[in-house]
């Protein structure tokens, strides 16, 4: 893998998009979760329309990461009042950041988070937060290597069966101007 590329994904990346979403969520938690709960979800989360929806947003933004033009993972960020629970204009929420398993270890988690920390930069964010299921401990070590704290959780339904999210922030060093 030589050629690693991150687009902003509109709407024209939609079929992509939702491929990676489903593919890469089936493949996070289909192991500690019932068929039928994950089917519920993954209609719920990432059917056309509420993807096309989060798609034109103008305050959710997509980027998809390509090794060598094959999509590999994506990050889903969301600002103002589009965030799903710290809705703070000095905030931006990480609600998505997901990588292929065959991709995973090449450090493309950590790639699609510093787009994060560039876009939060230039929007002038104080912090970056995001919720992550209370189970899932290689993404919460992930998030504490990279400076994040836990500060509260969340419901969060996965299906018909209610889950726990921990609540992470990290605070941004501020430009000494």
């Amino acid at each position: 893998m030589n050629n690693i590329q991150i687009i902003h994904a509109g709407i024209s990346y939609l079929q992509q998009i939702q491929e990676l979403s489903r593919d890469t969520f089936f493949e996070t938690f289909h192991a500690v979760n019932t068929p039928e709960n994950m089917q519920l979800f993954l209609d719920a989360a990432y059917n056309i329309e509420k993807l096309s929806n989060e798609l034109n947003d103008r305050d959710t933004a997509f980027y998809l990461l390509l090794a060598d033009d094959e999509p590999a993972g994506y990050i889903k960020i969301n600002f103002g009042n589009t965030q799903t629970d710290i809705k703070a204009k000095q905030g931006i929420e990480i609600e998505r950041i997901y990588v292929l398993q065959k991709f995973q270890g090449r450090q493309f988690g950590k790639i699609l988070f510093e787009k994060a920390m560039d876009i939060a930069k230039q929007r002038g964010a104080l912090f970056i937060w995001l919720g992550v299921w209370e189970h899932n401990l290689k993404a919460i070590r992930f998030y504490q290597k990279l400076g994040f704290q836990a500060i509260s959780s969340h419901p969060f339904w996965l299906g018909n069966d209610k889950q726990t999210d921990i609540i992470m922030k990290l605070y941004l060093p501020q430009n000494a101007e």
